[in-house]
């Protein structure tokens, strides 16, 4: 249903257009702006968590899905511009609803006929900007200021602008409004803009990649979870939020769906990795076709595998949507809660494991190919760890709550207090590895996980600096990860799961090993790389993967934004702020590339798209952020006092008293 915002909201779209029309007769007519200019609102029902208006099941590709999605209905025509118009009349007092009566009994699909430019039997109607994926970027950021609720500027007459007192606006003011004097800023904005993806004529998301005359396309074409989410906050922090409203229900909606590899079908709560807007033929009409949304959740990958962090960043970046837009009340709908319960439910599900960490397979986050990262890679946990404390944050509270938030609880203090003692590696901590006695079988072992001292590599010795520390990428038993991960690092200080001290000693240690993780362009992705024979047992000789290549050591510009909300959030802007002086020194030169290749990250990528979103996107959050710190908030997670009581509690616990069947509660080792 819908919450009382959206209808005052809607209600107040339908009268200010109507006033709009009345007072300007060259405008088309009230109800070609009603199709035009209202938000298309789909009844959600709470029972089948997703959108009611649609139950279909069409062949995609050869294969057959069950499916609950939205059809965009359009008639082929020889027509440049894409501009949508519903065929149904709207309904005012339907608050925005599809008139079910004009798609025939009982349908509630958004069919969609593409028309001309110009809308109105009179000639004058009202001119649409094309933008998107279907057009030029700076449209894009035209059509944000159209619209009333955003900004000063409306529709007038004849494609002209009014302003807030129904004046006529100049172009050269619409251009003025929001200018920036960086040049580089602003061609990252049009890239950007011109990045993003519609369907049904709305703005749902940004593709990988939107490199121009590109014959090898792959999935750069699709829209990543993972990747929008710099782009989303990117949206966010510039006050258009439309685009990642749609994006949270949309991809909110791909969750139901059913999601088979092999004839085996995993929990309902996962997210795809990413999706793509194809158009097919409309069944019964030759001459028509219409828009779906394809979803991948690891079936089409390589390798075939889930993206195990597209849960976690759609639970971040909805909890940034609402700190930032001000509009609790789409987290507070039933179909959003529940599919935050369904992403709880999915990672908190009992298993096997001892540990209070996620157990993944290679691949299943942002390094999405074979790097021996399977186990606890420290990524997931950051990111695990995040999404518990946001989603514990807009649970509402009701029956049947209480129930996983006491789980929830108890997963966050087991996980944090076993990421901060066992992953942790300094100088301290390395020398006490060094003098490690194994074969301990004993409650009060010093190596619980039985590590092996000459795990310790020899670069790491020379690498640990005298101050600073980090958490290493893995822990399992009898192997320690030492690798430098940065996402996991920079995502564990974001979301307070390293303490303040570790938290400063890990930008010590950007700071004191700078070239080494940085030297030429941001950031090591991981350090070091693996080479020789450890890179061809590792990897399976993966072509992709050379050393000081792609996920083996490079360097991504993407992690540019991470790097500048940690370090504003330990009040040390100074280090975002050195990285983003270097990336403006070449970035927008070399065409916004995916990854650089190189020990020092001087050439760019052999294999990297060019006019990466991600990349792009990540240089603008970073721009943002420095010039206004405060809104770094959106993202970080404070420390939980409760969690810090907890410590001192498990630390002096003894482990032989929580054997027996009423004393144990929770079955992880901490």
């Amino acid at each position: 249903m819908f919450g009382r915002r959206e209808l005052v909201l809607c209600n107040r779209k339908v009268w200010d257009f109507f006033l709009l029309a009345t007072r300007n007769p060259t405008m088309a007519t009230a109800e070609a702006i009603f199709r035009t200019g209202l938000p298309r609102l789909h009844h959600f029902d709470p029972f089948f968590n997703c959108s009611s208006s649609f139950l279909s099941v069409k062949p995609i590709n050869g294969r057959s899905r069950r499916s609950r999605r939205n059809h965009c209905s359009k008639a082929v025509l020889k027509c440049p511009a894409k501009v949508y118009a519903c065929r149904g009349s709207i309904d005012p007092l339907s608050f925005g609803r599809i008139n079910k009566s004009a798609g025939g009994p009982g349908s509630s699909r958004c069919k969609c006929q593409q028309q001309s430019e110009t809308f109105g039997s009179d000639g004058g109607g009202m001119s649409i900007p094309v933008f998107g994926i279907n057009g030029g970027g700076q449209d894009f950021a035209l059509l944000q200021q159209l619209k009333p609720e955003n900004g000063d500027v409306a529709v007038g007459g004849n494609g002209g602008m009014l302003d807030g007192n129904g004046t006529a606006a100049t172009s050269t003011d619409v251009q003025l409004k929001g200018a920036s004097t960086n040049p580089i800023e602003d061609e990252a904005w049009d890239l950007l803009r011109a990045s993003v993806v519609y369907y049904c004529g709305n703005p749902i998301g940004t593709i990988a990649a939107n490199e121009p005359n590109s014959s090898n396309v792959s999935n750069y074409d699709q829209v990543f979870i993972r990747d929008f989410i710099p782009s989303g906050i990117a949206f966010l922090l510039k006050g258009e939020y439309d685009i990642v409203k749609n994006f949270i229900l949309y991809t909110l909606q791909l969750q139901s769906w059913e999601k088979t590899m092999d004839c085996y079908s995993p929990g309902q709560g996962l997210m795809p990795a990413s999706f793509k807007v194809r158009t097919v033929p409309l069944e019964g009409d030759e001459n028509a076709s219409e828009e779906v949304l394809d979803p991948d959740f690891g079936e089409a990958a390589i390798g075939r595998v889930a993206p195990v962090d597209s849960g976690l960043w759609w639970i971040i970046l909805l909890r940034a949507y609402g700190k930032c837009s001000g509009d609790l009340s789409m987290q507070e709908r039933v179909d959003v809660q529940t599919g935050i319960k369904m992403i709880l439910k999915l990672c908190l599900a009992d298993g096997f494991d001892m540990f209070p960490t996620l157990l993944v397979t290679d691949g299943s986050c942002m390094i999405d190919r074979r790097m021996g990262i399977h186990g606890h890679p420290l990524e997931i946990q950051a990111l695990f760890y995040s999404a518990l404390l946001s989603a514990r944050e807009m649970l509402a509270p009701e029956d049947g709550t209480a129930e996983l938030i006491t789980v929830l609880n108890n997963r966050l203090v087991a996980l944090s207090f076993h990421i901060r003692e066992y992953y942790w590696v300094d100088m301290r901590k390395l020398n006490e590895i060094y003098r490690y006695k194994t074969e301990e079988y004993s409650y009060d072992a010093v190596n619980k996980f039985n590590i092996y001292p000459d795990q310790i590599p020899p670069w790491l010795v020379e690498f640990m600096p005298s101050k600073g520390g980090y958490l290493i990428g893995n822990l399992q038993p009898a192997h320690m990860d030492f690798r430098f991960f940065s996402l996991g690092n920079l995502w564990s200080i974001v979301s307070s799961l390293a303490n303040m001290e570790q938290s400063h000693a890990i930008l010590d240690l950007f700071e004191s090993k700078w070239e080494d993780l940085v030297a030429e362009m941001p950031f090591k992705i991981c350090y070091p790389a693996l080479e020789g024979q450890e890179w061809r047992i590792i990897t399976g000789s993966d072509p992709k993967n050379t050393p000081w290549s792609y996920h083996n050591g490079g360097s991504w510009p993407t992690l540019l934004w991470q790097l500048t909300v940690a370090s504003i959030k330990m009040n040390r802007p100074e280090i975002a702020e050195r990285a983003v002086e270097l990336v403006e020194k070449r970035i927008s030169r070399d065409n916004w590339p995916e990854y650089y290749d190189t020990k020092r990250g001087r050439f760019i990528g052999k294999q990297s798209r060019l006019f990466q979103t991600w990349s792009i996107a990540g240089y603008l959050v970073s721009k943002q952020l420095l010039a206004n710190p405060d809104s770094a908030k959106i993202l970080m997670n404070e420390e939980d006092s409760e969690i810090v009581n907890a410590f001192s509690c498990m630390i002096g616990s003894n482990p032989r008293k929580q054997r027996g069947r009423k004393a144990v509660k929770q079955p992880f080792i901490v």
